[in-house]
């Protein structure tokens, strides 16, 4: 008994050791056994390089590219709603990414209410979770959430489309919103900081909540700080996508050939 008449435990073996620093090991044991769950919506219009993009993103053929339709088949085009799902496995770690897409979006020659079946997709979701979570059997519940939404912004626009607004507004309050230029390589770089500059304020102006990182910790190194502000700095990001790898001064690289050069995917400096 301690000396103000308290209660304590002393493990003989090692004593002072009670165990619940290794705490933390077990729940990351436990996690990296059952793997994680993650569910990316992308949302734009054909054309706009989505499927290139995610192949990119993950390193694999997840779904192939798709057909843009013509100006007939745009006279009544409706949404429809692709699941696909992929397990990837990284250093022991287990990811099952769901990737939802939206063919059909904005295709239409008349597009009133043409997101009408994405939020209905999402609320479905929510909504079978929440049933999942409430039955008596919640050991195998699959999470089919949508945790993220990549929305797709043309770059040949000069800022947000009524359409573009008008969709994130009816999303916001449900999905984490990251707005994305595509085909980023198609504008200068004084292009792309006056096009980010002109959707950042439109956002703002609709007061449309969007995804934003979180601040760095008062003890994070100066390192981490500055690249979580780079991030920060970069929304909206300018993306462009391949899975092609090119032999550039002696190195593989993921990009693109022009008559002009190369585009590196992952070249900060190139997107």
């Amino acid at each position: 008994m301690a000396a103000d008449g308290r209660n304590t435990f002393t493990n003989p073996e090692t004593p002072g050791y009670v165990g619940f620093a290794n705490l933390p090991n077990q729940v990351h044991r436990k996690s990296v056994k059952k793997g994680f769950e993650f569910t990316l919506m992308v949302v734009g219009e054909s054309g706009l390089g989505k499927s290139t993009l995610i192949n990119s993103l993950f390193l694999t053929d997840l779904y192939p590219e798709r057909h843009i339709p013509n100006a007939a088949e745009k006279l009544d085009k409706t949404v429809s709603i692709d699941a696909s799902t992929v397990e990837i496995e990284e250093r022991g770690v287990k990811l099952r990414l769901t990737v939802v897409d939206t063919p059909g979006y904005g295709d239409a020659i008349n597009n009133n209410d043409c997101f009408d079946p994405i939020l209905k997709y999402i609320d479905d979701q929510y909504e079978r979770y929440l049933n999942d979570e409430s039955g008596l059997n919640r050991r195998n519940i699959v999470d089919n959430r949508v945790h993220c939404c990549f929305y797709f912004i043309s770059p040949t626009g000069h800022g947000l489309k009524p359409l573009d607004i008008e969709f994130m507004k009816a999303l916001h309050n449900k999905v984490n919103i990251v707005p994305v230029i595509a085909k980023s390589d198609t504008l200068t770089k004084k292009e792309i900081v006056n096009l980010k500059r002109r959707i950042m304020d439109e956002i703002d102006e609709n007061s449309i909540k969007i995804y934003h990182m979180p601040d760095s910790d008062s003890d994070e190194d100066e390192d981490f700080k500055e690249q979580n502000q780079k991030l920060k700095d970069s929304v909206p990001f300018a993306v462009c996508g391949s899975s092609q790898l090119i032999e550039v001064k002696g190195r593989k690289v993921r990009g693109r050939l022009y008559p002009w050069g190369v585009v590196e995917v992952e070249n900060p400096d190139h997107c």
